[in-house]
């Protein structure tokens, strides 16, 4: 069994979004991601990773996104042994400047430039990874 996690590239002025996650949180305390969350079983439905992801980032850090794209999906093992299948969407921030609104979940809300992202050596290798394929994503459209 998975817990289904989805998160959002959000891209603005050649800039990506990203929180600093709370140290509260038992996954990745304290590192820098993406803005995103778990899906809620819902039943029968359709879009629940769309709609997940545009809740996730409203709740998070009060802000709504558009146009969403797949970029990539992964799976990892959180350090309590929780089968995690992560899903990631580029997105075009669509209104609500970000800011830390769900302090138990976020820090701090950081903007950075693919190579400010990628010149960090203590970024997750998962986290500059999908920031490259979606920058991808970006320049193909």
């Amino acid at each position: 069994m998975f817990v289904v996690n989805v998160e959002g590239a959000i891209h603005r002025n050649d800039k990506w979004l990203l929180i600093r996650r709370s140290e509260k949180e038992e996954h990745a305390g304290g590192s820098l991601s993406l803005v995103g969350g778990k899906c809620e079983v819902e039943g029968d439905s359709t879009d629940i990773l769309e709609r997940t992801l545009k809740r996730e980032v409203f709740e998070e850090v009060g802000s709504e996104v558009a146009n969403l794209k797949y970029v990539n999906s992964s799976s990892f093992v959180t350090g309590s042994g929780i089968n995690v299948i992560d899903i990631v969407f580029l997105c075009h921030h669509k209104s609500g400047e970000p800011y830390v609104k769900s302090t138990e979940e976020v820090d701090e809300v950081v903007w950075m430039t693919a190579s400010e992202i990628l010149s960090q050596k203590d970024m997750p290798i998962y986290l500059k990874e999908n920031i490259k394929l979606a920058e991808k994503i970006l320049q193909n459209n």
